[in-house]
Formats: structure tokens, sequence, C-alpha cells
């Protein structure tokens, strides 16, 4: 019996080029199923705003649990991203305002958090954390910033109930908000 020794490799080199095109594709396909996180884009004029979380724009607190700052800081962030697109300056602000339609699609106007016992973190690129209670903030404004030409700066936003809350753990009371960048005529 004669034994082709140049046919085998091929056989071979087949089966593994094939082995490996299922491997590849089977990691790809467990990485996307468990990759929770995606980016929302939109622009204005001159500004793209990315955020990367699922839900983009909105920030819920659905389970009242009283926590400290220092947790607080290291609860679920809400990252957004704010890059000119000018070559000149540009000004913008960032604010937390109630998500009225996710209020009235849940029918949920009398369970809400009071503003006084909801914390704000914000956190800028350059590493500041400033920290607020939601009725501390003025016509809903958490950041006033400018961008230089064709920068970008990324802000981290928490939210969680303060320790000082007198809200019982599980209350059922939440908060929907909604994270909008606008930009502001100088």
């Amino acid at each position: 019996m004669y034994y082709n020794h140049k046919k085998e490799l091929i056989k071979n080199v087949v089966a593994m080029t094939f082995i490996l095109a299922i491997a590849v594709v089977s990691t790809y396909i467990i990485y996307k199923k468990f990759d929770h996180s995606e980016i929302v884009d939109y622009s204005s004029k001159s500004l793209d705003i990315t955020f990367k979380e699922e839900l983009g724009d909105e920030i819920n607190i659905t389970h009242v649990s009283p926590v400290t700052d220092s947790v607080g800081l290291s609860s679920k962030a809400h990252t957004v991203t704010i890059k000119n697109n000018l070559t000149e300056k540009t000004s913008f602000v960032i604010k937390l305002s109630d998500n009225i339609n996710k209020i009235i699609e849940d029918e949920c106007q009398e369970y809400l958090i009071p503003k006084e016992d909801i914390k704000i973190s914000v956190r800028y690129s350059s590493g500041q954390t400033e920290i607020y209670s939601l009725s501390e903030i003025d016509d809903d404004i958490l950041v006033v910033g400018k961008l230089k030409p064709l920068d970008s700066e990324k802000y981290t936003i928490r939210t969680w109930v303060s320790s000082e809350s007198s809200l019982p753990m599980g209350s059922s009371l939440h908060y929907h908000g909604l994270i909008e960048v606008e930009e502001k005529n100088e």
C-alpha cells in the first residue's frame, strides 16, 4: 500500500485551519454574548457625545439601599465622552434631569426618591471628583465646560441613595434620570 505524505499534510493543514476558524468565531460570539456594554453615540453641531453603557444616557436607581459616599463612589458608573469637532473653543453643559418619559411610562410619579436623598458624583478626566446632592444642583446642571479645538473630555457620573436618608432599605421608591449634553452659546 502506497502512503502519500503530501496528501496527508494538505488534509491536516485544512483540518487545522477549519478548527482554528471555528475557535476564533466561537470566541468572538461568546465575547459579544457576555459584553453588556455598548457605545451609544449622538452628535450636535460641534460635539460628538459617546455613552459607554447599554442604557446610554439613562440613569436609574431601582432599589433603595442607602450607602456611604465611599461605597457610592464605587457604584455603577455612567461614562460620557465629549469631543469638540471644531477648530475653535466650544462650551457645553452636562445636565442630569428627570427622565419624564420613563416616569410616565412606569406610572411612578408618586414613587420617586426625594432629590435630597440622592447623591451624585462627577469625575473628570483629570481625576478630580465632585459630590453633590441632587437637590443642590441648579437648573439640573452638573458640569459647565469648555473644550479646546479638536479636544475631548471624559466624565464619569455615579448616583446613589445617601446613607443620611431616612428611606428604609428595599423601599419601593426609585429614580429615573437622563444625562443631557448641550452646547452653550457664549
